[in-house]
């Protein structure tokens, strides 16, 4: 039993990434300004949203994942044989269209965060952009997985920011589960920008090739379906600790609108440097 498990631990192992990339990775600065707008402006409220957001984005990645395991295939080669050419580049086009926004709000995100550390954004963006072509020219898919799971290290900043501004704890676990629906447009359009920016279309085809690309198949699916779930709860935490921190800081002191996320980090700075 014990040989058995130390097999199931280290296939599990082997095949990290993909799904727990795509899940965490998904809060980035369009996620982040969504979870940060929702703690400042209507506190502890929108946290039961949460779990049925987690729920959604675990039934889809997981179907994602399977298929790239079982048929070895990406997701717009599947299309393509199912439906044909012109469905497939109907699908293509609104792909190109929803990414081209979540890259433009990426690189907002890149622009105002290094300007709290006085850098401009005509430096800082094309750099960035830069660096994004030399990753996807000359990078390979071994390399790009490991930069990406680097990076989602970084997250664990946010736990410590909610930590760090001592939020109340007991009204936060009991918005978590919950519901709280008000006839308020303001408050209905976050909830489904909170759906939209956590189950993105990016991902599925991001995640599908990632699985064929790191070559695991239906024989190491079990393993691949535990990393995909546990990226999702991973993602679910850390939004959880984003509007928590918000809540904590901005809307126990003044429920307001933030312009952005580099807002929402200057709203934590009262509770230290390092917040």
């Amino acid at each position: 039993m014990f040989q058995r498990l130390k097999y199931h631990i280290a296939v599990f192992f082997s095949v990290i990434g993909p799904g727990f990339i795509t899940a965490v990775v998904d809060n980035d600065a369009g996620g982040i300004f969504t979870y940060s707008q929702a703690g400042a402006k209507y506190g502890y409220l929108p946290l039961w949203t949460l779990l049925p957001i987690m729920a959604l984005l675990i039934v889809t990645q997981e179907m994602t994942a399977r298929m790239g395991a079982v048929t070895g295939k990406g997701l717009s080669d599947l299309i393509r044989e199912e439906f044909g050419l012109r469905t497939t580049f109907f699908m293509m086009v609104a792909l190109i269209a929803a990414n081209l926004t979540n890259v433009m709000a990426n690189f907002a995100g890149v622009a105002s965060s290094l300007e709290l550390f006085g850098v401009s954004r005509y430096i800082s963006v094309p750099i960035g952009a830069l660096i994004v072509w030399l990753l996807v020219v000359k990078g390979n898919y071994a390399s790009v997985e490991r930069i990406f799971l680097f990076a989602t290290l970084l997250y664990v900043s946010y736990i410590i920011s909610g930590v760090l501004v001592k939020p109340d704890w007991k009204e936060a676990a009991i918005y978590s589960v919950t519901p709280v629906l008000l006839f308020d447009p303001a408050y209905i359009t976050l909830l489904i920008a909170m759906v939209g920016t956590s189950v993105a279309p990016w991902m599925q085809f991001y995640l599908q090739a990632a699985i064929v690309e790191k070559g695991v198949t239906a024989k190491d699916y079990i393993e691949s379906r535990i990393e995909v779930i546990v990226g999702c709860v991973v993602m679910t935490v850390i939004a959880f600790f984003i509007i928590v921190a918000c809540a904590g800081a901005i809307w126990t002191v003044a429920p307001r609108d933030i312009k952005d996320s580099t807002d929402a980090a200057l709203g934590l700075k009262p509770f230290g440097d390092y917040a």
